[in-house]
């Protein structure tokens, strides 16, 4: 007990420093700590570096902001711009309307040549409006800065659309053809002749050698603006074509049908009559008659002519069916459908002659005999010595 005590007083040695250590209790330890001064914290503390990262937040928002305003900018400037002109529009304009052309094609074009001030306009226009899509190929006379509704208006008015429109008539020969087309159209007549020399690339089947005549179906065509001549002769024979698949006539039979319709065109007026001249034709032809047909004899001789003269009929043309029997080799004009009809129609009965006894209202007489023939052609006669110059 002493030792223990004397440890705790003079160390454990009983030697050393003989003034009692003090005594630590938990009393004077909390009293060392509080009279300590107290701790210095770094400047800046807690609250700068809360500042510091919302001044970064602050700018790193409104850097986003900035940039997001300069990507939308252009948008919202759009929004509030006008996108149409108030109208009516003033001067004059020349715009084209393509075959094939969308709303959206012929809205950007119209916005370009400053017609209307936005595409969007006109697409908005061209949607709302059923009639729209009827708007047809052409070249149309509009105003600069029109209303984009009135634009659209103007496109379906066909008083403002002017196109290349030609008639082609029926039992016309190539060469008037390509004439009347040239003069419908303001294409030269030679880019015409240059165009037949490529049958092929025309689509002319390969049954007609190479020869357009007969395939130019007569109508009344509307070009678009600046077809060529080859385009405008690829849509006749197409449109040829396309009739007879309607009539089912084969691409075999074709040619004969179109040769057969094309002496009918020339030789009769009526259906009826028509159907009864290509009778007349089979009968003679079945019984290897002569045709004698001034109408291909004037063919070859390329000259318009009720009647044909003695040198005419003696010529060695395949097309003079005077000295060559049976069909000429290919069509003598351009029928049309009533004639392409007919040829597919031929009449019942045993006539083996015709002839037209008043050219005027193309009148036809038909016979069985010779002699029958010889009186009717003796009216014809009488006919045109009435009518001198018309024969």
């Amino acid at each position: 007990m002493t030792d223990r005590l004397d440890e705790t007083i003079f160390g454990a040695d009983g030697a050393g420093d003989t003034t009692p250590a003090p005594l630590v209790t938990r009393a004077s330890r909390r009293a060392q700590q509080e009279s300590r001064p107290p701790a210095v914290k770094p400047p800046g503390g807690r609250a700068a570096r809360r500042g510091l990262v919302l001044l970064v937040t602050v700018a790193l928002v409104a850097g986003a902001a900035l940039a997001a305003f300069t990507v939308l900018r252009p948008w919202l400037e759009g929004l509030r711009a006008p996108k149409d002109y108030p109208g009516p529009g003033s001067g004059s304009v020349s715009f084209v309307i393509s075959p094939g052309d969308t709303g959206g094609a012929i809205g950007q074009r119209l916005q370009a040549a400053d017609i209307v001030l936005t595409s969007g306009a006109f697409v908005e226009a061209f949607t709302a409006d059923p009639k729209a899509a009827g708007i047809q190929p052409g070249s149309y006379t509009l105003k600069k800065q029109m209303k984009a509704s009135d634009a659209l208006t103007a496109l379906l008015d066909p008083a403002n659309r002017s196109v290349p429109r030609v008639t082609i008539r029926e039992g016309m020969w190539v060469s008037e053809v390509f004439a009347a087309l040239s003069k419908g159209t303001g294409t030269p007549l030679t880019d015409y002749t240059a165009a037949a020399k490529d049958p092929a690339a025309l689509g002319l089947p390969a049954e007609a050698k190479g020869n357009l005549e007969g395939y130019l179906f007569p109508a009344t065509y509307e070009f678009a603006e600046h077809a060529s001549a080859a385009e405008q002769l690829t849509t006749m024979i197409r449109t040829t074509t396309a009739k007879l698949t309607e009539l089912g006539v084969t691409a075999a039979k074709a040619h004969d049908v179109l040769t057969m319709a094309s002496i009918l065109e020339a030789e009769a007026r009526t259906l009826a009559d028509r159907e009864k001249v290509a009778r007349v034709l089979l009968n003679r032809i079945a019984d290897r008659d002569y045709l004698q047909l001034d109408s291909t004899v004037s063919y070859a001789a390329q000259r318009r002519s009720v009647t044909t003269t003695d040198a005419e009929r003696a010529s060695t043309s395949p097309y003079n069916t005077y000295t060559h029997r049976g069909m000429p080799p290919g069509p003598i004009a351009n029928p049309g459908l009533v004639s392409i009809q007919a040829a597919l129609t031929p009449a019942t009965g045993t006539w083996r002659y015709f002839v037209a006894v008043n050219p005027e209202t193309g009148e036809t007489k038909f016979a069985n005999t010779f002699a029958e023939h010889e009186k009717n052609v003796a009216l014809f006669q009488a006919w045109c010595r009435a009518h001198p110059g018309k024969c």
